[in-house]
């Protein structure tokens, strides 16, 4: 009586090779689609002290604005001027208070749930101490927000302002909606270009900091409303109206885009 054939190794080898070619074509795929995902949105940093300064920081603005109105509204250049360099040290100290730095690896900026078993990746720079340097991010966000302001005073005369009468009252209005709309998300996201490449196509996932740039950008617009209706009224002189209409949209616009809608994106 025979004994049973046993069954060729190399089937057995063919299967093991098979299965672990299949297993490096999913890790590749997967690998390849979380490089071609959407960039994440920005968390606030994970602390009591960013909590707070994140929700007392839109009142700030608006008190400050409240507070300075009647001056606005008398001497808009003297008024806007006079109140940029607070502004600007509010949106620095929020920055540094509540938001990751462009290039940080802070689990503020991670969305992504791991799964049961996978580890945290630690990036190299993580590893090696190497994070960014807050200060030089903060000049550098201050910079390239100064030159989107004049980029904005062009914009705001293709959409109606006055060309030459009015040039330090536009440029000081586009001074502080740069300030508001740009100069946090120059902090969280540096100059990468597939960011602001979502940024400005509005495809960005809504968070506070992109929230209060979609607010500042309805909150002008709105704002340009009331100033060639024929009501007579001292506040509706250029750029009154569409201060306010910035100021009051980037504190909605902050809140919902870090509470309700954040993480959603439009479309």
């Amino acid at each position: 009586m025979s004994s049973p054939t046993p069954a060729p190794a190399s089937t057995s080898s063919g299967s093991s090779q098979a299965a672990t070619v299949t297993k490096h074509k999913d890790a590749t795929s997967s690998s390849g689609n979380s490089n071609d995902a959407p960039n994440p949105p920005i968390r606030v940093l994970a602390n009591p002290q960013a909590a707070t300064a994140s929700q007392i920081h839109p009142a700030v603005l608006l008190g400050l604005f409240a507070l300075r109105f009647r001056a606005l509204v008398a001497d808009p250049v003297s008024a806007m001027s006079g109140s940029l360099p607070v502004v600007a040290a509010i949106q620095i100290a929020y920055a540094v208070m509540c938001l990751p730095p462009a290039g940080s690896s802070a689990a503020a900026r991670q969305s992504r749930k791991l799964r049961s078993g996978e580890k945290k990746k630690v990036s190299a720079a993580s590893s090696e101490g190497a994070e960014p340097n807050v200060a030089v991010t903060v000049v550098v966000a201050l910079v390239i927000s100064t030159a989107a302001a004049f980029a904005l005073h062009a914009l705001l005369i293709l959409f109606g302002a006055p060309f030459l009468a009015l040039v330090p009252h536009t440029l000081l209005c586009a001074s502080h909606i740069s300030l508001l709309g740009f100069f946090p998300l120059l902090y969280t996201s540096g100059v990468s270009g597939p960011a602001w490449l979502e940024i400005l196509s509005a495809r960005a996932g809504l968070d506070e900091v992109f929230g209060g740039l979609v607010g500042v950008t309805a909150g002008a617009w709105l704002g340009a409303v009331p100033i060639p209706l024929d009501w007579d009224r001292e506040w509706q002189k250029w750029p009154v109206t569409i201060l306010a209409g910035v100021y009051v949209g980037y504190a909605l616009g902050k809140l919902v885009g870090g509470t309700v809608a954040f993480g959603k994106r439009f479309g």
